[in-house]
């Protein structure tokens, strides 16, 4: 559970999100605000990141988001309510390969 004034939430970012640094930027922008969670690069050309921590870092953190790294053109962005279950600190993890998932 989650304290009060804190949030938690999973983006799917769509656009020129690869190939741009954008984890890299990701990790610099959420670590710099103090929140806890990861970013990878997903199969379909997305990103995904889960961003937990004080809600009015995190909504500015999606602010961020939306324009990204210099190099990156954000289309637009999927979020929803996350659990937020996850380390303390903020991660890069491995590409996740969507079709290993899926058992294809």
């Amino acid at each position: 559970m989650l304290d009060d004034g804190h949030k938690a939430v999973r983006l799917l970012i769509f656009g020129r999100v690869q190939g741009v640094f954008f984890r890299d930027w990701t990790v610099n922008e959420a670590s710099s605000r103090n929140i806890d969670g990861w970013v990878r690069n997903r199969s379909d050309g997305t990103v995904e990141t889960l961003l937990v921590g004080e809600q009015i870092q995190v909504d500015k953190m999606i602010e961020r988001l939306h324009i990204g790294p210099p190099s990156a053109k954000v289309d637009h962005i999927e979020i929803s309510k996350a659990m937020g279950i996850t380390k303390h600190g903020f991660s890069q993890k491995p590409t996740v390969n969507l079709n290993e998932r899926r058992g294809l």
